[in-house]
């Protein structure tokens, strides 16, 4: 099966993550949110806002398909308490900390932002949980892990970011054990789209990212020499979505990551004008949810 990558500016959210992380995340620039909450940068050292910066400052990962979709995954993958688990782009490590209370297993999570990983160990602290988790700096193309260390390699709305899907999905392959599992929940073209669906996928979800159809990530995943494929798609219901978020969070993280996205907005010109661009250019096409959906994709290692 012949996989389409399309031309790609995806090594500039690479430079945009590593050159804008230190900002977002940097005690010596403090500001005080409404609710006491957060610290973010004031506007004299905030360079132009990105998603990934609004992210770490509110304390926000987002998948699709929600909690419901993270525990599918997680069985799929056959986890365990006695597995050690890597999650590739682990965000502010609400996932991560998630299964090591759920499972009992130790997990490693990385990321290119080094504000993601700050405010994935805050959050592992705070659930008690340091002692069963790590989170390191690190890019999926290029993991700092010997081979088949990993009994399950996992990312969620990671790989779609990443200038080179192929090599991402074989260094998740290369670190797992043989007879380990990679799986991903990634964003899924459920029809072939038009340059305008593909042109929009690209600014919503930032810095040029880039996804398939079923087919095509199926593909990769052998082409990375995984074989017992899972696919699952599903469509998006956004009342789902929503639902999915306060499930994952709790009512109370919630309204947290509302207020320090009310402090940012009061006190950031920049995210301001950066939220102003989101609407401006951000506007999905019409019937998006007929194109666009999330899949599982499940491969064990031979």
């Amino acid at each position: 099966m012949q996989v389409i990558v399309k031309p790609s500016a995806g090594t500039l959210q690479v430079a945009v993550r590593k050159k804008y992380a230190k900002y977002a995340m940097n005690k010596a620039y403090p500001g005080t949110s409404i609710l006491g909450l957060a610290s973010f940068p004031r506007r004299s050292v905030m360079p132009k806002t990105t998603i990934f910066d609004f992210q770490a400052y509110v304390g926000l990962t987002k998948h699709m398909g929600g909690l419901a979709a993270t525990e599918e995954l997680f069985r799929l993958c056959e986890i365990s308490s006695d597995d050690e688990v890597m999650e590739a782009g682990c965000g502010v490590g609400q996932t991560a900390v998630f299964l090591a209370k759920r499972h009992g297993c130790r997990v490693v999570g990385v990321d290119i932002s080094q504000a993601m990983v700050d405010r994935a160990w805050e959050r592992a602290r705070r659930a008690g949980v340091e002692e069963q988790v790590e989170f390191r700096v690190a890019d999926i193309v290029d993991l700092p892990f010997g081979d088949g260390r990993f009994d399950v390699v996992f990312g969620e709305s990671i790989t779609v970011f990443s200038a080179d899907h192929a090599k991402a999905i074989t260094e998740y392959t290369r670190v797992v054990k043989p007879g380990g599992m990679v799986g991903m929940n990634e964003s899924t073209w459920l029809k072939p789209p038009s340059s305008e669906f593909i042109a929009w996928f690209a600014q919503d979800m930032a810095a040029n990212a880039r996804t398939h159809t079923a087919e095509e990530w199926e593909a990769l995943l052998e082409g990375a020499g995984l074989r017992d494929l899972v696919v699952r798609t599903s469509t998006i219901d956004t009342r789902e979505e929503v639902r999915g978020l306060l499930r994952r969070y709790g009512l109370g993280g919630f309204l947290q990551m509302f207020g320090r996205g009310l402090a940012l907005y009061a006190r950031n010109p920049e995210y301001r004008a950066f939220l102003r661009e989101i609407r401006q250019s951000g506007v999905a096409p019409p019937d998006v949810v007929d194109y666009l959906g999330y899949g599982l994709y499940i491969g064990r290692k031979p």
